[in-house]
């Protein structure tokens, strides 16, 4: 039974709970014609959960009608707000439903009966039919853990360059499980472990290679081509199958690119990723985002002129800086996008600022170093 308002005929009988011909309500709204509207349950809004399997969803914008009741053997006027029936014999127990009138040149906008209800809405859509934006970025526990990490990537740049294969793990392992979250992908264990295996290849082809950067792009060829082996395998449905390999590539490609801080300079690894970890604090500041962003990026600059000081860079860190800036603030923005739930939040929210200004540091470290 649906909490919509009562359509067709009823079957069946109230016998066993009241005396024979006495119902208190339909007795009450045979006395009053317009005592049933009190009863009708209107719903507002555009969507509403069920679990009630074919329910019934009246159209938007059209009156609903209360039912009228009908002495047993005798065919009542019509009553306002409802619609006669004709053709067709009494209910038993002389029940009567009025319909909807719609005019000639008009379809009713029902939907098709469903076997499972209605669909359950996403947060996000549900959050855009609020007037809610569905853009929630991360706060500041995720903000600290970025620059934590970005931190511990600026120090071990300074001890050497293969001291930076530690933090650089971590890296990786959070960028490919928190890309697939992002895409609402979960659990995907086989996707995730294949991106993270891409990024382990990467990291060991440029320890071979002596830092070469064609290991990167020779490890991201590869890796592509291996996951559209696998999706091509699949059983799943074609649509399915190209979004599991969309965000497969996705997630492998940035977390075989984020190997760039092992590939880099170490002076620029330790500019950037220093640069990364101000900026991203001073993003979570209490400001307005246009104000916010401003001041992330001069303090991105600031902190490359500082850390640059203490480097080869000198003042080409602000530079090298604000560019690994600007670049994480477009991760920050990604992990914040439709609705993102906690998980997100402390994966995404926190590897994707810094695997995005990766390429950065390496270009710009080059070209400045």
């Amino acid at each position: 039974m649906t909490n919509q308002p009562h359509e067709g005929a009823y079957e069946g009988s109230y016998e066993g709970q009241y005396p024979q011909g006495y119902d208190p309500y339909w007795q009450q709204a045979y006395e009053d014609p317009h005592a049933g509207q009190q009863y009708t349950q209107q719903w507002q809004g555009q969507t509403w959960d069920t679990q009630v399997p074919g329910a019934y969803v009246p159209p938007q914008g059209q009156e609903q009608y209360a039912p009228a009741y009908t002495a047993p053997g005798a065919a009542g006027p019509a009553q306002p707000g409802t619609a006669a029936q004709s053709g067709g014999a009494s209910a038993p127990g002389g029940l009567e439903v009025g319909a909807a009138e719609t005019s000639a040149d008009e379809e009713p906008s029902y939907g098709p009966a469903t076997l499972v209800g209605n669909p359950r809405i996403t947060d996000a859509q549900r959050a855009r039919l609020e007037g809610r934006s569905p853009i929630i970025e991360p706060g500041m526990q995720p903000a600290a853990l970025t620059a934590l990490l970005g931190l511990l990537l600026s120090g071990t740049a300074a001890i050497g360059s293969y001291a930076v294969l530690v933090p650089l793990v971590v890296l990786q392992a959070v960028t490919a499980a928190g890309w697939f979250r992002l895409n609402g992908m979960w659990p995907a264990r086989q996707g995730i472990a294949l991106a993270f295996a891409g990024a382990l290849t990467a990291d060991v082809a440029l320890v071979a290679a002596d830092r070469a950067p064609a290991a990167i792009l020779g490890t991201l060829g590869v890796w592509v081509l291996l996951a559209l082996v696998l999706q091509l395998r699949s059983h799943a449905e074609p649509d399915e199958r190209m979004y599991g390999l969309m965000a497969t590539v996705a997630a492998a490609a940035l977390s075989i690119i984020a190997a760039g801080y092992f590939a880099a300079d170490t002076d620029a690894v330790t500019v950037g990723a220093a640069a990364v970890a101000v900026a991203i604090l001073a993003r979570v500041l209490p400001l307005p985002t246009p104000a916010s962003v401003i001041v992330s990026l001069l303090a991105a600059a600031g902190a490359g002129i500082a850390v640059g000081g203490m480097t080869g860079l000198g003042s080409n860190g602000a530079f090298l800086g604000a560019a690994a800036g600007g670049c994480a603030l477009i991760g920050h923005r990604v992990a914040s996008y439709d609705y993102p739930s906690r998980f997100v939040h402390f994966t995404a929210g926190v590897a994707l600022p810094l695997a995005a200004a990766a390429p950065a540091v390496y270009l710009l470290g080059r070209a400045l170093g």
